[in-house]
């Protein structure tokens, strides 16, 4: 029997990525993986209320009040992956770097889409609508999006899976920033999350 794997998707934003995850398993293209809790570190987080249409089960954990004490929000954070038993976590827009002792327990579990084609305008402070703006700023003819291994470098977890994108001459960081959505971030992420689950489904089965 196939194994579904327990996955928790955090996110900050909208979660339009949280979307294409929801509607790849819909369509069937993702049947390693089991959406079973949606993390926000922003409690008007948009992706809560898509997480509640679709009857996915929801915590906040607010990245506000801990402002520098990463250790402080990440033990907050625990409880919610052991309470559902979280055996893989996708980042989808979320906005907070974790320390390398969260990313160690986690070996290999952790993902994450970056709006460029890494090693390109990534790492500390490059995030959202900043990393479009970046690439006009150089000038680039291709961007792109990018889905990686998250470890302790912002950005510099193995690459799982990328796709180009043309760069158009009178592009606006807003413009390429949902074109890059459109046709690159939200066809990897499900993707990629899939080749993941399957990946831990198949460890899992091995171990026992």
């Amino acid at each position: 029997m196939l194994r579904r794997v327990k996955t928790a998707v955090m996110v900050s934003g909208s979660g339009s990525n949280l979307q294409a995850l929801i509607d790849a398993g819909k369509r069937g293209d993702t049947p390693h993986l089991d959406i079973a809790l949606v993390i926000s570190s922003k409690k008007e987080s948009y992706a809560l209320k898509r997480a509640e249409q679709n009857s996915i089960p929801i915590a906040v954990v607010e990245r506000r009040k801990y402002k520098d004490d990463i250790e402080g929000f990440e033990r907050e954070l625990l409880p919610w992956l052991t309470r559902y038993n979280i055996e893989f976590i996708v980042l989808a827009g979320f906005l907070t770097i974790f320390s390398k002792d969260f990313t160690r327990s986690f070996p290999g579990r952790i993902i994450n889409v970056h709006p460029a084609l890494i090693p390109s305008f990534c790492g500390k402070g490059l995030y959202g609508i900043k990393v479009h703006k970046a690439a006009l700023d150089c000038g680039v003819k291709v961007s792109g999006a990018t889905v990686h291994y998250v470890n302790e470098i912002v950005d510099g977890g193995r690459i799982i899976l990328q796709k180009a994108i043309e760069v158009m001459e009178d592009d606006t960081p807003e413009a390429l920033q949902q074109r890059i959505m459109r046709e690159a971030e939200w066809e990897l992420l499900p993707r990629a999350a899939e080749l993941v689950a399957a990946k831990i489904a198949e460890e899992n089965d091995e171990g026992h």
